[in-house]
């Protein structure tokens, strides 16, 4: 799998000291682009698909792109992180969406 960072919905966490979503990646895979002063990820193929950013973003403007294998393209996987609760957002490669929650410890 690898990451979608939508450049129109992230701000590349603005007013911040670094974006979280680069803070937060274990594997140091998320920079910041000058150009742009948004994140984009060094090399897709070293992502391990473990989500910390897609849940860290507060601008809910990045998504897991699952793999042609899984679900054809342009398929997504996207959790959504609340109070006592994930939820995740699922498009498959038709367009159909669906939505799952599961419920955690607060």
């Amino acid at each position: 799998m690898s990451v979608k960072i939508d450049p129109l919905l992230c701000n590349g966490c603005q007013g911040q000291d670094e974006a979280n979503c680069v803070k937060l990646c274990p594997g140091d895979l998320l920079m910041i682009d000058q150009e742009t002063g948004k994140p984009h990820i060094r090399n897709e193929a070293d992502c391990w698909d473990c989500m910390v950013c897609v849940k860290g973003c507060p601008l809910e403007a990045i998504e897991t792109v699952l793999p042609y294998q899984l679900a054809s393209y342009k398929a997504t996987l996207k959790p959504r992180v609340l109070d006592g609760k994930i939820i995740w957002h699922l498009r498959d490669a038709r367009g159909n969406e669906e939505t799952y929650e599961l419920k955690t410890s607060s």
